[in-house]
């Protein structure tokens, strides 16, 4: 089995993904905005690991204010 990348405008996106599912010989689709469950997951231990490290005072945070203000 081979792997391809594929660039497609954003306004053929959506079609794009709609034909390839389509297709009878591909087995799996992966896109950039619907990450994987281990990557969901992974992030998830890592953000409950900071949660941890904040609380026994090893890590500090930015003030939410300055955060609103980055953005």
């Amino acid at each position: 089995m081979r792997q391809v990348t594929v660039y497609v405008p954003d306004k053929e996106y959506n079609h794009f993904v709609q034909l390839a599912k389509n297709l009878s010989y591909v087995k799996k689709i992966e896109t950039d905005d619907e990450p994987s469950k281990s990557e969901l997951l992974k992030g998830i231990k890592a953000g409950l690991e900071e949660v941890k490290l904040f609380r026994k005072g090893k890590l500090k945070t930015t003030p939410a204010k300055d955060f609103l203000n980055e953005l």
